[in-house]
């Protein structure tokens, strides 16, 4: 029971650390292109990964751990940023956050797949509510959409999804900071060539909240987030605690709304509450 507690404790700080990933994207995308800003911002955390694992002599993986980091590398170091970057050059931050509320029907089906989980059916109901819910309020039409982002954002929840379910495994032999800090390392060597081959051409030009927003999500979003993130998956279950990004979308409403003054349509709001309720239905029978 206390692990449960506290893998959902610490999912919950992963998942108000994600919640900043997406607004801080758009602010960056601005002066930014996606390629630079995707690599760049795994640059800077496998920089910051690869210090932590010295120096606290942290043991390599064995073999059998090289394919399932190789996912998480894919969904959660690549896919998931360069997509939803790619994703939000079309359409508003808080648009794309409601997408997230489709994260834990794809983290949940992921872990049954690959985590060898197996949640009851009710579980199922609530996890698949909420992710109505949100298609709901894709489909209604928002002027805030776009074909392109919208298909661009279900890719991204699909590889990161699978880069959940398969971290999460890991980090129940590895430790949740270790999985994301190899997995940041794997790609490490292309992630610099890109950076370096997309360079701004000019730097004067690029605005400080660029800037932070580089920061935030190279350090925040990237690294530190996952660290709650993993553990919480790994003490308390994927298919479970999976089911606390359906809050994420509140969050990052709320963060829209105050940082980028971005409008937030009624719609925005039925549909989010109507997924974090499906929280504690999810939770009871994960």
């Amino acid at each position: 029971m206390k692990r449960t507690t506290e893998g959902w404790g610490s999912g919950l700080l992963g998942v108000i650390i994600f919640s900043g990933s997406l607004p801080a994207t758009r602010v960056a995308v601005a002066d930014f292109s996606p390629i630079f800003l995707t690599s760049a911002r795994a640059v800077i955390a496998a920089l910051l990964g690869s210090l932590f694992l010295l120096a606290l002599r942290q043991p390599r993986p064995v073999k059998q751990d090289t394919v399932p980091l190789v996912f998480v590398a894919i969904g959660c170091v690549v896919g998931f940023p360069l997509l939803t970057a790619l994703a939000l050059q079309h359409i508003t931050s808080a648009h794309s956050l409601v997408f997230i509320g489709l994260l834990p029907l794809a983290t949940a089906i992921f872990g049954v797949l690959r985590g060898g989980e197996h949640p009851k059916p009710a579980f199922w109901l609530f996890s698949t509510i909420g992710a109505a819910a949100v298609a709901g309020f894709a489909l209604y039409g928002s002027q805030a959409g776009n074909v392109t982002g919208d298909l661009l954002m279900v890719a991204a929840i699909l590889v990161c999804g699978l880069g959940y379910a398969e971290g999460a495994t890991l980090s129940r032999r590895l430790g949740g900071w270790q999985v994301i800090s190899w997995s940041l390392l794997l790609p490490l060597p292309l992630m610099a060539i890109i950076a370096l081959a997309y360079l701004p051409t000019s730097w004067g030009n690029i605005h400080l909240s660029s800037w932070i927003g580089l920061g935030y999500v190279s350090v925040f979003s990237m690294l530190i987030g996952f660290i709650f993130w993993y553990r919480g998956l790994a003490l308390g279950g994927i298919a479970g605690v999976g089911q606390l990004q359906l809050l994420q979308p509140f969050f990052g409403l709320l963060l829209a709304a105050l940082f980028l003054h971005e409008p937030v349509a009624w719609t925005m709001v039925v549909s989010t509450l109507i997924v974090v309720l499906c929280v504690a239905g999810a939770k009871r029978f994960s």
